[in-house]
């Protein structure tokens, strides 16, 4: 890893994991430690966020440099020329994620049987930052994960619609983030380092209803950007056939800052009216919301909700 991007990472709090991977603690699993206030994903599908890993095998690669992304862009790179071994990988994550939660045993304000199970997670969000599908182990590294009693959660910006047509085992819930209701749009907001990135994303739509695992379209929106063609977006999720739909407002945070204001992140409001716009276009029905996270679940009719 480049010394000056694991220089950045690690102020940031992540912890690195070999080449080109990294653990960080989420928020939630803080505020669920010390607050008892779960992660939305909790509220929705039931995941403990305590006991949650949220991890990245690809920290500084990404075929996006989206003007929303919280992470630093200044030497993102498409491909890997070195990778880690997949059990290396989930291996060393966990143990890094012990490490960061060790300190909240002696917080008086963490159940010390919670804590405990925090030490065992269950659960891993292979997100984070960068784009995992780059990784081209992937299958694998979630078949390891699935190994040691994990559930997996993946999100992909979609623009690696072979890897996610041939992945192996596939997660236990995939996520794809459209954030654009059309290719102008797209290429503006998102800022594609790849060719023809709208027309592969497209392609990953098209393929998701014939992946056979819990799939979630992810509608990041940002305000005076992305937020106006419900029509459009109620088109492409049609063609998705996801299980689920989640309309989240953009959080003005990290390198994002840069590039955006605060009046660029919408109010729960908002994403709740965007939200109850594109219920109406579809045949999903507004099942849920967290307005602490600005987050609203769209269903299908007869779908298990919760992950067993």
């Amino acid at each position: 890893m480049d010394p000056e991007i694991e220089r950045i990472l690690r102020k940031q709090g992540y912890a690195i994991v070999g080449k080109h991977s990294a653990v960080k603690l989420c928020h939630w699993l803080r505020e669920s430690l010390i607050h008892e206030r779960p992660c939305y994903k909790q509220t929705f599908y039931g995941i403990k966020s305590h006991r949650c890993l949220q991890m990245s095998p690809a920290v500084n690669n990404c075929t996006h440099n989206c003007l929303f992304c919280w992470r630093f862009q200044g030497f993102s790179e498409v491909y890997m020329k070195e990778v880690d071994e997949p059990e290396f990988i989930v291996e060393e994550s966990i143990r890094q994620q012990r490490r960061l939660i060790t300190g909240y045993k002696g917080d008086p304000r963490v159940s010390l049987e919670k804590w405990k199970e925090a030490m065992e997670p269950r659960h891993v969000a292979i997100s984070l930052t960068g784009e995992p599908t780059l990784y081209p182990r992937l299958g694998e590294l979630i078949e390891e994960y699935h190994k040691r009693g994990f559930t997996t959660f993946l999100v992909t910006n979609g623009t690696m619609p072979e890897i996610l047509e041939n992945l192996d085992p596939l997660p236990t819930q995939l996520y794809v983030t459209l954030a654009a209701p059309n290719e102008e749009i797209y290429k503006k907001l998102m800022v594609p380092l790849i060719k023809n990135g709208w027309d592969r994303l497209k392609r990953t739509l098209e393929l998701l209803p014939s992946l056979d695992t819990r799939k979630v379209i992810r509608h990041t929106l940002v305000k005076g950007w992305n937020m106006k063609n419900v029509e459009e977006y109620a088109k492409l999720d049609t063609l998705a056939e996801p299980h689920f739909i989640e309309p989240k407002a953009y959080v003005f945070v990290g390198y994002s800052r840069e590039r955006l204001t605060i009046e660029n992140m919408p109010s729960a409001e908002e994403v709740e009216n965007f939200a109850r716009k594109l219920s109406e276009l579809t045949e999903y029905k507004y099942e849920d919301e967290r307005k602490d996270s600005r987050v609203v679940l769209l269903m299908k009719e007869n779908v298990q909700r919760f992950i067993e």
